[in-house]
């Protein structure tokens, strides 16, 4: 364990013997750090947090700090990192709310660029990139292999699917459906999200086939509920569409079209 003479520690704190802490970094109470984590310098490390392997934390990140949700009186909550992200300068993660699930979740390999925010219930899942700037707001549920881009906004309770885009300064206000693209202030649906697509390793023939589907809920004037029967209808066994009509069927908020 390496770790420098300027920093604080708590005594509590679960730190294993290869993680590596820079200066000037604070690592609070009940957090536990995994093997092969690194805390580059500055870093806030505040708990009951948990963190996996292998994750890099730069300067002035603040992670597991207190929610500044009004609701919130100071009780136990949690936050749950996996392993082998990257979190930039100035990233800020804050636990849960025990108005919700008590915890909020980030999964693994994602890489969450300078100022991004996450708030507090939130659960994000797999292999997405947050840009520069960007924030989601509490209660938000980000699927896997999504890229938020700079400046983006999400408003509280929405769904990001799987797979899918935001493009650079959107304003989302409702739920995004699983590979769909959307762009600008308010956000508005611009297409399939192909290329995201093609770099997850999905191959052409279920790109074609979710492009089908695409033209069903967006070109075809059908309501929301129709187009989900008409896409089940399709009889395919791609696990691709199953995820689309689960990211649909799910929605709360209502999702952009």
């Amino acid at each position: 364990m390496s770790i420098h003479g300027s920093s604080i520690i708590h005594p509590n704190a679960e730190i294993d013997d290869d993680v590596f802490i820079g200066p000037f970094c604070t690592v609070g109470e009940s957090v536990k750090i995994s093997s092969g984590t690194k805390l580059i310098s500055h870093v806030v490390l505040k708990g009951p947090t948990s963190v996996g392997k292998n994750n890099t934390f730069y300067q002035f990140c603040t992670i597991g700090e207190d929610t500044p949700d009004k609701k919130f009186d100071g009780e136990q909550t949690t936050l749950q990192i996996g392993d082998n992200n990257i979190f930039r300068e100035g990233v800020t993660v804050h636990r849960g709310t025990v108005q919700d699930k008590s915890t909020t979740k980030v999964g693994s390999r994602n890489l969450l660029m300078a100022y991004a925010h996450i708030a507090h219930d939130c659960i994000v899942g797999d292999d997405n990139v947050f840009a520069n700037n960007s924030g989601i707001a509490g209660h938000v549920i980000v699927g896997s292999n999504v890229t938020i881009g700079a400046l983006t906004t999400i408003h509280q309770f929405c769904q990001i699917g799987d797979f899918s885009f935001a493009g650079m300064n959107t304003s989302i206000t409702m739920d995004v459906p699983a590979f769909i693209k959307v762009a600008s202030n308010p956000a508005r649906v611009v297409g399939l999200n192909s290329v995201g697509m093609e770099r997850g390793g999905i191959d052409s023939d279920t790109i074609n086939i979710l492009k089908k589907a695409y033209k069903i809920i967006y070109r075809k004037g059908l309501n929301l509920k129709d187009a989900i029967k008409k896409i089940e209808s399709m009889k395919c066994d791609h696990k691709e569409i199953s995820i689309l009509v689960d990211s649909l069927k799910s929605s709360k908020r209502g999702i952009l079209r």
